[in-house]
This record gives structure tokens, C-alpha cells and sequence, in this order.
């Protein structure tokens, strides 16, 4: 028997619409949905990689529970009721002793998230927290600071830009399916792009100007590009005029920053930085400039991010073809959203680990600092943090030295990873809950902006090939555990869709046609109508008085980069298109592809410590060294050194990643605690490493 499903793919974070075929109750074929025209029939190696992915006997096959010390790799797999009562049985004593508050829960946001902030609203926790710390929380803060909204309050149009402007944003390799296709209409059609990263990548070669400067110095670019275009009215004054305030402020701080001082930093020369900006001149208004996704790197990345997002408002291209475009939701179509699951859940009154509604209250509670969460595990202050739940975030390769983040979590009473994979972070766990793969388990319904908003629906295809549960069902089961089973009374999904879609006209059946729902036919297109800001002015703040009374200044002066001690080099990492992080590197098809990772060293710096290509050598930082492969090259700054994330697994379960090159975040020494104060991201680029040639 052959049938077709309508999906979302759960192989990275992006979560794409697919097209799945199904004959006799196994997968076989995966495509992007084409009832999105973005989309087409277009999917990434990851989407294809989910067929083999789901029968790997390599992933967690059945609740278990430690059977030994935390990291042993000692379990006994037992039944999921002994499994949710081991669990129920360790949050009641924690409650009875601790409150509810001692409880944390952590995941990769998106918005099927709102099932796990539900369950922790219901048990009385506020510490939801996600992984944003590790991602885009300067990027976030920054955009608040400026528009009054986060990172996502805008969208690119970048397939009708004439110039795209990408800070290390890597569009073709850490990518989404549809947002690189509109990307690579934008170059088909002539557009400028600029591309600054200390190193080469696919989308430098994409770029009609690549610009490799030296580590840690894009804010220093920018406020001499920013200079440049303030001095000689590269702007749209009408724009600036009518909905931006603080110019003549910004005008002032930017007078020293002139592109000749910038080159110095940055070894990108005056010329160069000065023909941009006529370019940029002519450009505009279709003219983006990306404010940053990964931009937890450098001390000052927060200041680079909104330095972009003043350089967006200066272009006066909101609401402008080509540029930055609200995304549409429901209520621009006349409809009432998706109800959350939360909304009948009494509010909680404690206050939160992380302090993001208190002593860092200019910090967004949504997203949470699980940065700062640790401090609270390791020190009890505010108040202990006892339980963590871990929901398909691995936390022990994201944030840096896992050494220290080990001392940490050993304090808690309990951890539990609920994971489709043995991650680093479940396999130091007391218990793992498998979730079902995507292809095995329906998920909540999400709101889908853009020029025609609607819902989106992830629908089962296949049968779970293990004792695996959705993650849905996971935390309904839980709360009846925890007698709060009155705040979620479903027994079916069904029930839950029928709960988000009761305050509109839409219907289960119909995303039965294209997997999804559109609430109109014809696009929203842009408008001044739409423009709205979010600040307290209700204007774009280039000056943000209410930051600067927290203590943040809008405009922060440059300092220039610690650089790399004589013999070291400053570590960056990144990935590769079919790479999630740590997610994809023991897959059956994609480790393959992967292989092992390599350090990328200069051409010349390579020769003066006399190494080859492919001559292995080691790398230290503090007490922590590993050899790895070198790969010399000069597509690399010569002060900087590069490896791909996610490997050096120490998990045996993971047999085809095991052993395999070197994690980033080792050598991390002391970084859990070096985050930028003003964004709230974690500084990820500030270590340096030692490179020899191996003994």
C-alpha cells in the first residue's frame, strides 16, 4: 500500500515543509513540499539522511535509567512506567523540599516549544529556558534595542535585493532550504554581495566582494562603514527624519571611526570600505543587511549586531522590496491565531533561576541565559536548582568546557534527556526518554508568517520502529503524573490541534491538501501602513534611552581585540550544509560524509611551525589537548585557526562518531562564564589555542 503524508522535517532546526511517500509502512522518499512555491520539491542531504536515520540502531531504542556513576554508560533499559515513575517519583521530593522552581527545562526554541513551556507553567516553574545564549541572543537584544522587537519581528526579502550584506552569516552551509534558494535567485539576478568572515566559506564564493578580515573586528567595519555613510548622507534622510531618533548622537559617537582608522583594524583598506558604500548608496532601498544568526562570538558582537541594524534603518528599507519586510501573521489576514497550550495555565509567581525578570530583567525571559542557569545549579543562589530536563539540546557541545559543565550538573538530583540521539548531554543523564523520529510522531500545530500566514501541520508517516514516544505525549504523560493532568486533558493529537484551532475557521481536514493552511489567497504585500516598532518611543532608538538607563550604552567605543599570545591562534568553528551541530555526525549516511574534522591553519603560519598538509598536529588550551589533522590553506585569516563543531565525541553508543577529531568547546578553559553583558551571548571566539606539530 502507497500513500503520501504532508510533513516538517526534524533534522535541523529549520524544520522545512516535505513531501514524504510511504509503501507498506516504511519511508520511501523524501521531497520539499511543492505546494510551497519557496520551497519546490527542493530538500538538503539531511531531509534524505532521516530513511536510515530511523531504523539506526545507534539511537535510544527504549526508556533507561542509570545503571552506574553519571557519564559510566551503565544503563538498564526499562519500561516507559517505570521510567516516568523513577522520574515523577525524584520531581515530587524535589518539589516537597525545593518548590517547583528548582525544576529547569532547556530546548532548541522553534515554535513546537510550546508544549514545553506549557508543562513547566502547569508544574509552577518559570525557568524555561532555550539554547539561544549559544546562538543569537546578541543578535535578539540588539534588534529590541533598536526596532522594539527580536530577531525574527523581521524577515529578508532577499531574492528582490540588490545587496545583500552577510557579518559571518554562512547562507549556503548553516542554511535553510528555502532561504538559500531565494538567496540564490538574488545572485542569479545580479545582486551585490558582500561577504566578511576571517574565513573563505561556500557563500564567499558566492559574494561579489569577500572581505576576510581579521578576527574580532567586525564592529570596528561597521562603525567605519556606518561613518562613512552618516558623513556623506548615504542615507535616506526622509526615513531617518520621520521614524528614527537619536542621529545627531550617533552622528558624534561615529565622527573618529572614519574608514582609514578602520582599516587599521581590520586590514580591509579605506578604498575598499569607501567604494561599499557608494555601492550601498545606489543600492537602497533594497538593500539588507543581515544583523547576525550564530553571533555568540566576540566581546563586542552585541554592539556589531546593532551597528547592522542601524545601518537597516538608515537604508530606509522596512517595508521596501528587497529589504526588510514584516513577516505577516494571522492577524495581518483577519484572523485569530493558534491558541497556546498555556493560555489556561494560572500564571507562575516565582521568579527565575536565570534573573531575566529581575536583576537582568534587560535580558528577554523568553529565551532565558542558561548560562546564567548554571551559576544557579553550581551555587544555589538565587535558589537551588535541583531537576533539569533536557529536551533535544545538548548543551555539553554547545556551551563551552564541558569539564566544568560536568562538575556543575553533577550537583543536581536529576537530569533527563528526552532525545531522538545518545548526545553527550543524555549520556551523562540519569534518565533518556527517546523520542520518536519526525517521521514517526505528529507534533503540535505552528503559525507560519510571511506574505500569506496560515498554520503548519507535522504529520505522522510511519509507525515508531523502537518504544519511542512523541515528544507531545512525553509531557502529557508526565503532568498526569505530576497531578497536573487537568491542564492537559488530551488523549490524542487531534485533541491538541482541535484545542490551538478553536478561536479560527480552520479545520483539521483541511491541511489534508497541501499540509498546511493559508488564511488568504492573495500575498500581503508591504506597506507603510504595517510599520510599527516596538520601543517605548515607538520609533527606531539609534539611542536607547532606556538601555542606557540599565546601564547599557547605545554606543559602546571600540576596543580593539585581544590578540593571539606569541604561538597561538584564535579558535573558530563552524559547519558544514549537511551538518546540524552534533546531530548529524553519527548518522548512518551523513558521518560518512562528515568524516572527521580538520584544523584549518594558514598557508604561511603552517610553514613557519613546519607542518604539511595533513601532517597531524596538536592542539592545547590550558590543560586540554587533542590531536587533529591539519589542513593548510589560505582561505583562513593567518591569527585564527578552524575546525568544525560537533565532533570529539566521548559517547561509545555513538559508534561511527567516537574518536572521531576534536570538540571546539574543550578547549573552551573558563568561557561558561565570558558572555557579552550588553547582549547576553556567549563570547565563542575568544580562545586562543597553541598548534604543534605532534611528537
Amino acid at each position: 500500500m502507497k500513500k503520501s503524508v504532508y510533513s516538517i522535517c526534524g533534522m535541523c532546526a529549520v524544520r522545512c515543509p516535505l513531501r514524504v511517500e510511504v509503501e507498506d509502512g516504511k519511508v520511501t522518499w523524501i521531497e520539499g513540499n511543492s505546494n510551497d512555491g519557496g520551497m519546490g520539491t527542493s530538500a538538503c542531504a539531511k531531509a534524505a539522511a532521516s530513511i536510515p536515520f530511523q531504523y539506526d540502531e545507534q539511537r535510544p531504542q527504549s526508556p533507561m535509567i542509570r545503571d552506574g556513576a553519571r557519564g559510566s554508560g551503565k544503563w538498564k533499559e526499562v519500561s516507559w512506567d517505570e521510567a516516568y515513575s523513577y522520574i515523577n517519583d525524584k520531581l515530587k521530593a524535589i518539589i516537597a523540599e525545593h518548590g517547583a522552581k528548582a525544576i529547569m527545562l532547556t530546548d532548541r526554541g522553534g515554535p513546537f516549544a510550546d508544549m514545553r513551556k506549557a508543562f513547566m507553567k502547569a508544574i509552577g516553574s518559570p525557568n524555561y529556558i532555550n539554547h539561544d545564549c549559544t546562538c543569537g541572543r546578541n543578535a535578539n537584544h540588539a534588534c529590541k534595542s533598536t526596532f522594539g522587537m527580536g530577531r525574527t519581528g523581521f524577515s529578508y526579502d532577499l531574492k528582490n535585493a540588490k545587496h545583500i550584506v552577510l557579518f559571518g552569516r554562512n547562507i549556503t552551509e548553516s542554511f535553510k532550504v528555502k532561504e538559500v534558494k531565494s538567496f540564490m535567485k538574488a545572485v542569479k539576478n545580479g545582486a551585490h554581495v558582500t561577504y566578511v568572515d576571517p574565513k573563505v566559506t561556500n557563500t564567499a564564493a558566492k559574494a561579489t566582494r569577500y572581505w576576510q578580515n581579521k578576527p574580532g573586528t567586525d564592529y570596528a567595519l561597521l562603525l567605519g562603514i556606518t561613518n562613512y555613510i552618516v558623513a556623506n548622507k548615504f542615507y535616506d534622510e526622509e526615513f531617518v527624519s520621520k521614524w528614527c531618533v537619536g542621529m545627531p548622537k550617533l552622528r558624534t559617537f561615529l565622527k573618529p571611526y572614519t574608514p582609514e582608522w578602520a582599516a587599521e583594524e581590520t586590514g580591509i583598506s579605506a578604498e575598499e570600505i569607501k567604494a561599499f558604500c557608494h555601492e550601498i548608496n545606489a543600492d537602497r532601498p533594497g538593500v539588507v543587511f543581515h544583523i547576525g544568526w550564530l553571533y555568540a562570538r566576540y566581546k563586542d558582537t552585541y554592539y556589531a549586531s546593532r551597528m547592522l541594524n542601524i545601518l537597516n534603518a538608515l537604508m530606509g528599507s522596512v517595508e521596501q522590496t528587497g529589504g526588510l519586510i514584516y513577516p505577516k501573521t494571522p492577524k495581518h489576514a483577519g484572523s485569530s491565531g493558534l491558541k497556546s497550550l498555556g493560555a489556561d495555565i494560572p500564571a507562575v509567581e516565582e521568579k527565575r533561576c536565570d534573573k531575566c525578570d529581575g536583576e537582568l530583567c534587560h535580558f528577554d525571559a523568553g529565551a532565558g541565559m542558561l548560562q546564567v542557569a548554571y551559576e544557579a545549579i553550581d551555587t544555589g543562589k538565587p535558589y537551588p536548582v535541583k531537576a533539569y530536563i533536557v529536551h533535544r539540546h545538548n548543551p555539553l557541545i554547545a556551551l563551552p568546557d564541558p569539564k566544568e559543565q560536568k562538575r556543575i550538573l553533577d550537583k543536581l538530583d536529576l537530569l533527563v534527556a528526552v532525545d531522538v540521539n545518545y548526545s553527550e548531554t543524555a549520556w551523562f543523564a540519569d534518565v533518556i526518554l527517546p523520542e520518536s523520529t519526525y517521521l514517526e510522531r505528529d507534533t503540535i500545530l505552528r503559525t507560519e508568517k510571511g506574505p500569506k500566514p496560515g498554520f503548519g501541520m507535522r504529520r505522522k508517516c510511519v509507525e515508531p520502529y523502537y518504544d519511542t514516544k512523541p515528544g507531545w505525549q512525553i509531557y502529557v504523560d508526565l503532568a498526569e503524573r505530576l497531578g497536573k493532568g487537568e491542564y492537559f486533558p488530551y488523549k490524542t493529537i487531534e485533541d491538541i490541534w482541535n484545542y490551538q484551532l478553536q478561536d479560527t475557521d480552520v479545520k483539521i481536514e483541511d491541511f489534508d491538501a497541501k499540509g498546511f493552511v493559508k488564511l488568504c489567497d492573495e500575498p500581503i504585500g508591504c506597506s507603510e501602513e504595517n510599520i510599527k516598532f516596538g520601543t517605548k518611543s515607538g520609533k527606531i532608538e539609534l539611542f536607547n534611552k532606556t538601555r542606557e538607563e540599565a546601564g547599557i550604552p547605545s554606543f559602546k567605543p571600540y576596543e580593539s581585540p585581544e590578540s593571539p599570545p606569541e604561538g597561538s591562534y584564535r579558535l573558530l568553528f563552524g559547519r558544514k550544509g549537511y551538518q546540524t551541530h552534533g546531530q548529524s555526525n553519527n548518522n548512518p549516511v551523513l558521518s560518512q560524509l562528515l568524516g572527521t574534522n580538520k584544523l584549518m591553519i594558514h598557508t604561511a603560519e603552517a610553514k613557519k611551525l613546519g607542518i604539511s598538509n595533513g601532517d597531524t598536529v596538536t592542539v592545547s588550551s590550558e590543560d586540554v589537548q587533542g590531536s587533529i589533522e591539519a589542513e593548510v590553506t589560505d582561505f583562513i585569516h593567518p591569527e585564527a585557526v578552524f575546525m568544525l563543531h560537533g565532533f570529539g565525541t566521548d559517547v561509545p553508543a555513538q559508534k561511527r562518531a567516537f574518536g572521531k577529531g576534536l570538540a571546539d568547546n574543550a578547549f573552551m578553559k573558563g568561557k561558561l562564564k565570558d558572555w557579552d553583558r550588553a547582549g547576553g551571548g556567549l563570547n565563542l571566539n575568544e580562545c586562543f589555542v597553541t598548534v604543534k606539530p605532534a611528537a
